[in-house]
């Protein structure tokens, strides 16, 4: 086991390498450049979309509000805790910087991703809307392309069952035992319970779910956040310019840390920032192509929030709680470090806090995986794989909080990347249609409907 858990180590350091953090960094500049900074300046825009789609408008399944929701379900996760940690322990305070210049650039990969989803999107034999990357590869490349429809399809439905199933399963047993005292194995059973009572509703009560738990989770954890700069006021301005600093110059050790070349924060806060918001895997599409909307491009704007909401504001608040507190010298990382951030500024309950927002941040993400594993599984074997896959998804979640998953999240962070590869390949020989379909919508202002 030590020897494939080697050589799978080796491929993900190729594949999460610096080759493919350009891939998805000059993707969304490209992106950015072709539809000259529209994303960033359309914000407020995308918000007012945000608004109105609480109600379905248009052809779908789920409002584009409870899309947008559902795919946060599934990006909001150990990732905005554990892994804006990591980036700072391994990368320095300047590792944040390079996340938001990760999320700002993402804005316009998600952005796109969601275009293509709704503008090239079907309807299954139930008469429910399918799509996501493997879709606007077949029907926006055209027959000679499906192969790589294919590969991405394959790579998601495996990489679900690793990084969106046992392993979300496995950080929430692991907090339940070691913050509540809760055994793996009752902690196993109610979460089946829990997902299966979910899954039988399918997309819809996915997002009916999803739509009442990410606000709660996010606002509540950005509550206890907030509180905690707002305790430390005073250290804010000093700690923006450390992170600014840091990004461009080397950070000296200092305590538990180790010290970080300039290198370092930009890799490590790159690939957290990709880990986090998932701009450029192919992920979040799934989700909107689901939604009910008067255009692809209306939901591109709504899409490209989820990014914006990840990382600018939910992974800032974390990163900011760890360098205001000063607890990122003391030698901790991962979750560990964000809780004793935490637990710094509110003793008695910062930990618990943290504690409370990975169970539920890995319970959602469970749910919105499940979601984009079935689509992947659909497109492969037909409506037919629908039961099976939500039975094996259920069964994974209780084997996923006993067993040691070394193996089994190495293997989805290698499949998790190749996801991207077909992705990007679309995104980029599809951007045409994206810039094409986004002028016309605005030259119709703004009204244009879905073709």
């Amino acid at each position: 086991m030590e020897i494939l858990n080697e050589l799978i180590g080796r491929v993900n350091s190729l594949v999460w390498g610096p080759y493919m953090l350009v891939a998805i960094l000059g993707t969304g500049a490209f992106l950015m450049v072709g539809l000259r900074g529209m994303p960033l300046r359309r914000i407020a825009y995308a918000f007012g979309l945000l608004w109105r789609g609480r109600t379905r408008q248009g052809d779908g399944d789920i409002s584009s509000f409870q899309a947008l929701m559902t795919s946060l379900s599934a990006t909001v996760g150990t990732g905005n805790i554990a892994g804006v940690a990591t980036a700072i322990f391994l990368g320095g305070p300047g590792a944040l910087f390079w996340m938001w210049c990760t999320a700002l650039v993402g804005m316009a990969t998600k952005y796109a991703e969601a275009v293509c989803a709704v503008h090239y999107r079907e309807t299954d034999p139930r008469g429910r809307y399918v799509g996501g990357p493997m879709y606007y590869i077949k029907n926006g490349l055209g027959g000679h392309w499906t192969w790589l429809g294919t590969a991405f399809a394959i790579f998601g439905t495996i990489a679900g069952f690793g990084i969106g199933n046992m392993v979300q399963a496995n950080s929430v047993a692991d907090v339940m035992q070691s913050s509540f005292g809760v055994g793996q194995g009752i902690t196993g059973l109610v979460l089946m319970v829990g997902v299966a009572l979910v899954l039988i509703g399918g997309i819809r009560r996915i997002a009916e779910v999803a739509s009442g738990l990410v606000p709660f989770m996010a606002f509540s954890y950005l509550f206890a956040g907030l509180s905690v700069l707002v305790l430390h006021a005073d250290q804010i301005p000093g700690t923006l310019a450390l992170v600014v600093t840091s990004a461009f110059t080397p950070v000296a050790a200092q305590g538990g840390f180790a010290g970080a070349a300039v290198w370092a924060a930009l890799r490590f806060g790159v690939a957290r920032g990709v880990f986090s918001n998932e701009a450029g895997l192919g992920s979040a599409p799934i989700a909107h192509a689901a939604a009910t909307t008067r255009a692809p491009v209306e939901q591109g704007f709504i899409a490209m929030l989820g990014t914006f909401i990840d990382t600018i504001i939910i992974c800032s608040i974390t990163g900011l709680v760890i360098l205001v507190t000063g607890t990122w010298t003391g030698g901790d990382t991962g979750a560990a470090l964000s809780s004793s951030a935490f637990e710094h500024a509110l003793p008695g309950i910062g930990g618990k806090v943290v504690a409370g927002g990975l169970v539920l941040f890995a319970f959602t993400t469970l749910l919105g995986w499940s979601y984009y594993g079935e689509r992947c599984a659909e497109y492969l074997f037909g409506v037919r794989a629908i039961v099976p896959f939500r039975l094996l998804w259920i069964v994974a979640v209780p084997v996923g909080t006993l067993v040691h998953l070394d193996t089994v999240w190495l293997l989805a962070d290698t499949l998790n990347a190749l996801m991207a590869v077909p992705n990007l390949i679309a995104l980029w020989l599809l951007s045409p249609v994206v810039f094409t379909l986004t002028r016309e919508y605005f030259a119709a202002g703004g009204r244009r409907p879905a073709r």
